[in-house]
């Protein structure tokens, strides 16, 4: 058995994170072991999710990877837990270009997960149920089966709980009131990430207590016990390389935070081990690693830190233009620039590995999904070959690079995007391994035969 719940929403801004947050803590300190997933591409709802349980989220796309390699990852992020709670993405039924492909609602039905819609409570009475009841009823099988009502007034409560469940026949399984003292920012890139937030366990803690006395956490319980079981078979399999065990460097510290942990699971199933530094506070790489990896994440954001660090800078400028296989994604290709302008306009300079400047734009550039096409061998990938990835930046580059085609879904826009060599991938788009295994094993590769030939 795989108990799971999702808890979706009309909207993005109606309180998914804190809800599934008060929720995933209220869980823990009963004494359980909840497991958290999210819905699409978003790096920075899993941090909250991982705070709060002390353990890895897991991301679930469907426009990454198929229906089955989701159902697999599911099964493997819950083997362990007695109920998993999903959090959606944007609004339940939202997915790629004006669709409901990829959406919350997509991957609901695609893992037959009950779903839990949070209504705002806010501005509205009977409104409330005649939304309630359209998302209920949009399609036939929307798999909504109960309501949580965000930012309610304890006395306004029971009298909307009654009239939504007699006009829609779902249960209302309670509220969150407005909780000043618990709210999450937000910054370009959506929430701040949750190693930035002040107090982040007071209000961790505060939240689960208001959803002990409010939430129907039985309700949820028994909710989410509803869910069919989901085939083991279905578990990713992935045989380790023969070989020398390669040892790969990972930047993760404020400034490089953007990975998804089943992507890099797939590199340790492979028979990598992961060895983690950070640019801003570390003096030089690790030792003896064949391998780089450089996630997203707010360079942008300090940006004099990362500068300052000039011995670092020049062990990355020197590993990675001296052969060592890399991958830099997003962020970490912005950090390979000649200079990163900071968003006072203040260029600082970085590792110096491209002959670029990075840059703020003010707004999103070439947002969302897109479908790469390598347009010649490389490290990763094989020329012709296809990734889903996506881009999401306020940042841009003089040189954004040309080594793949990026195609917007259902849509005639396209553009060139990254740098690709032997030994390295450099661009904005993000990609998941579990999607391209087979790219993972390429990587591992290059660090071996780096390995040995040093």
């Amino acid at each position: 058995m795989t108990p799971r719940l999702m808890i979706c929403a009309p909207a993005s801004g109606c309180g998914k994170t804190t809800v599934v947050c008060a929720v995933l803590r209220a869980l823990l300190r009963r004494g359980l072991k909840p497991m958290a997933c999210k819905s699409g591409p978003d790096y920075i709802d899993p941090m909250f999710h991982s705070h709060v349980l002390e353990a890895q989220s897991c991301n679930l796309d469907l426009f990454f990877f198929p229906p089955a390699t989701a159902q697999g990852l599911l099964v493997r992020c819950a083997s362990h837990a007695d109920v998993t709670v999903m959090e959606g993405a944007m609004g339940y039924y939202d997915g790629i270009a004006m669709s409901a492909e990829a959406s919350a609602w997509d991957l609901a039905r695609a893992t037959g997960t009950p779903a839990v819609l949070v209504a705002d409570g806010r501005g509205r009475a009977l409104s409330a149920a005649a939304e309630i009841r359209g998302f209920q009823h949009f399609r036939p099988d929307s798999g909504i089966a109960g309501v949580i009502l965000n930012r309610t007034s304890p006395m306004l409560y029971s009298r909307l709980a009654e009239t939504i469940m007699k006009e829609t026949g779902l249960p209302v399984l309670g509220y969150l009131p407005v909780l000043e003292d618990c709210v999450l920012e937000s910054r370009h890139l959506g929430l701040v990430t949750a190693a930035e937030v002040k107090n982040l366990r007071q209000k961790l803690d505060r939240l689960a207590d208001q959803a002990e006395k409010t939430v129907d956490l039985d309700g949820l319980l028994a909710l989410a016990r509803t869910a069919p079981p989901l085939a083991e078979e279905s578990r990713p399999v992935l045989a380790a390389l023969p070989g020398p065990h390669p040892r790969i460097a990972v930047a993760r510290d404020e400034a490089f935070c953007f990975y998804y942990e089943a992507s890099l699971q797939v590199l340790r199933d492979l028979g990598a081990e992961l060895v983690e530094y950070s640019p801003m506070k570390d003096r030089t790489l690790p030792d003896d690693v064949q391998g780089l990896y450089l996630g997203g994440g707010y360079p942008e954001l300090y940006a004099r830190q990362l500068a300052e660090n000039t011995s670092m800078r020049k062990s990355v400028h020197d590993a990675v233009t001296g052969g060592l296989p890399t991958i830099a994604e997003c962020g970490g290709f912005l950090y390979l620039h000649r200079s990163l302008k900071a968003a006072d306009g203040t260029p600082w300079p970085m590792a110096g590995v491209l002959e670029a400047e990075a840059y703020p734009t003010g707004k999103l550039g070439r947002f969302g999904y897109v479908t790469l096409t390598a347009e010649s061998d490389s490290l990763l990938f094989r020329r012709g070959e296809t990734v889903p990835a996506h881009e999401f930046h306020y940042w841009d580059s003089t040189a954004p690079g040309s080594a793949f085609l990026a195609q917007k879904p259902r849509s005639n826009r396209a553009w060139q995007a990254g740098v690709a060599t032997d030994t390295l991938y450099a661009g904005f788009p993000h990609f998941h391994f579990a999607s391209r295994p087979e790219a993972a094993r390429r990587f591992l590769k290059a660090a071996q035969a780096f390995g040995a030939a040093r």
